[in-house]
């Protein structure tokens, strides 16, 4: 339960198959939004096992001696690296429980969770089965090429601008004031 003078973020997917833009668009999103005077999280889900740190560096000794969570610190940013060890993977909630307060989340993948999304779509992606015919949260398609029989809201890939203001209009995201 969240005190009445914080506001829960607005949360909107990007997904998509491999190779379909998604991390393109997440990024110029995430510079639109912020020049917007937003704060935007991010959230990206890997399908692999992936590192963040440097064999050898002090934080990765620290993890392969056993610690469950290894935080680096320095005087411009802070990372927390949470080793499952076995466990399972931590569920979409309770990674959003662990975000700081912002405006905005932008999910990048998590393709099945039930939050308004947009379904990024180009030629060379990995697989071009459409997602968003099976996906009642889908709610527009932003794509490199023509795409036919949708009634969803349509975006060229490239155009921030008009996804930005859409994202804004759907999950009723305002500016807050300081």
């Amino acid at each position: 339960m969240t005190s009445p003078n914080v506001l829960e973020p607005k949360i909107f997917g990007i997904a998509g198959w491999k190779n379909s833009g998604k991390t393109g668009l997440a990024v110029r999103l995430v510079t639109e939004l912020t020049r917007r005077g937003y704060r935007v999280s991010t959230v990206k889900h890997a399908h692999h096992d992936f590192d963040i740190d440097k064999v050898g560096a002090d934080s990765f000794r620290h993890r392969e001696a056993g610690a469950h969570e290894v935080t680096i610190v320095s005087g411009t940013r802070y990372a927390i690296m949470h080793e499952l060890r076995g466990a399972p993977e931590p569920s979409f909630s309770e990674i959003l429980a662990r975000l700081a307060p912002c405006d905005l989340v932008l999910i990048e993948g998590y393709k099945r969770e039930p939050i308004p999304k947009i379904e990024a779509r180009r030629l060379e992606a990995q697989n071009r089965e459409p997602l968003a015919p099976t996906d009642p949260h889908i709610v527009a398609i932003a794509a490199d090429h023509p795409v036919e029989d949708t009634g969803l809201a349509l975006f060229d890939l490239d155009d921030t601008m008009g996804i930005a203001d859409f994202i804004e209009q759907t999950t009723g995201l305002t500016k807050q004031p300081d």
